[in-house]
């Protein structure tokens, strides 16, 4: 049995830089048509010249294949009209990170409802440019997404016509509030399908499941699958892979996030071949996000994605044990499917 997917995407990705980058850029590329990239590198993404800079550092480790990088950057308060405007022909869209919530995010974003933030979001509104959030509080780690919902429903309000992301949703309360507003659209990683608390630390700590956000409760995942197998157009696969040397995730101050670029396309077909959903499945991979993005496939233009056809085969596949010094998701593991 095989199963052909039309130029996948990844709408959430790290890529990192310098020699990781080398490494795990092709490990998307071979597989992915496109990628959204996030901004947070030392130091960050914030100008035009970052952007196109990174962007041809992602290009040549890419190794040729046919695969277009989309940027973002970080948002910050120091954005005026003037760069946005300069912004809109190089970046899909602008992430927004709470100050010290994630990977490389101090300093950043301490108040989202500022005066000064609504002018930004107001302006972004106005050029149609696309907010990306990273959604969670400093509170108490199991409830950080879930208080973010007041949030999330005053953008949504107050920004009506403003398209907003809600990144590596995990929550039942984000399932809820993704189809409640017309402007609010979410991306669900793999491993947040596949993955609860229990596995994390239910019995012996699993360093390479321990993510941010954090995996949740059986429910929440439950609600999460139920998304993502509905047809809603409003769903699109991110995978938040990110990759850290196997040296930072055992050791006694884990680094968060979870490594799947390698091998997300297979365990997809075998989580909806699993709920006989597979005529779905290029809907969250691909149909989705070119609505929401305004995308076309081709390989030219701004906003184009390169056709590439990605063939699956139901036959055994291995997960390989590293990367280089990376550990992917579910190493070692035997699952049904193959890329061919």
């Amino acid at each position: 049995m095989q199963i052909k997917l039309n130029s996948p995407l990844d709408m959430h990705l790290h890529l990192r830089d310098a020699e990781m980058l080398k490494v795990v850029a092709p490990l998307t590329a071979k597989y992915f048509s496109w990628a959204v990239i996030m901004p947070n590198l030392v130091p960050p993404v914030k100008t035009v010249e970052d952007v196109k800079n990174y962007k041809k550092r992602i290009k040549k480790a890419s190794w040729q294949e046919l695969f277009n990088p989309y940027m973002t950057i970080f948002f910050h308060e120091e954005l005026t009209r003037e760069n946005l405007e300069e912004l809109k022909s190089e970046i899909l869209s602008i992430k927004l990170y709470p100050a010290g919530i994630t990977t490389n995010s101090e300093g950043w974003a301490k108040d989202l409802l500022s005066e000064k933030s609504l002018e930004i979001f107001w302006i972004m509104e106005e050029l149609w440019i696309i907010l990306n959030i990273h959604w969670e509080t400093n509170d108490f780690v199991m409830d950080r997404e879930k208080n973010f919902v007041p949030i999330y429903e005053k953008l949504a309000q107050d920004f009506p016509k403003l398209k907003i992301i809600m990144e590596h949703i995990t929550t039942k309360e984000s399932a809820d509030l993704v189809v409640k507003y017309d402007n609010l659209y979410a991306t669900i990683t793999l491993h947040h399908l596949y993955i609860t608390l229990d596995d994390v630390a239910g019995w012996m700590l699993e360093p390479h499941l321990f993510c941010k956000p954090i995996a949740k409760r059986p429910e929440d995942r439950e609600a999460l699958l139920k998304l993502a197998l509905s047809w809603n157009s409003k769903i699109m696969f991110g995978s938040d892979s990110a990759p850290h040397p196997q040296s930072a995730k055992e050791c006694s101050h884990c680094s968060a996030w979870i490594f799947t670029s390698p091998v997300a396309l297979q365990f997809l077909v075998q989580l909806f071949d699993k709920n006989n959903s597979l005529d779905n499945l290029e809907n969250f991979l691909t149909n989705n996000a070119k609505k929401i993005y305004n995308l076309s496939v081709g390989n030219s233009g701004m906003h184009s994605i390169p056709e590439k056809i990605i063939t699956l085969e139901k036959k055994e596949f291995i997960i390989p044990e590293k990367f280089w010094e990376v550990v992917p998701f579910m190493n070692g593991t035997k699952i049904e499917w193959s890329v061919v």
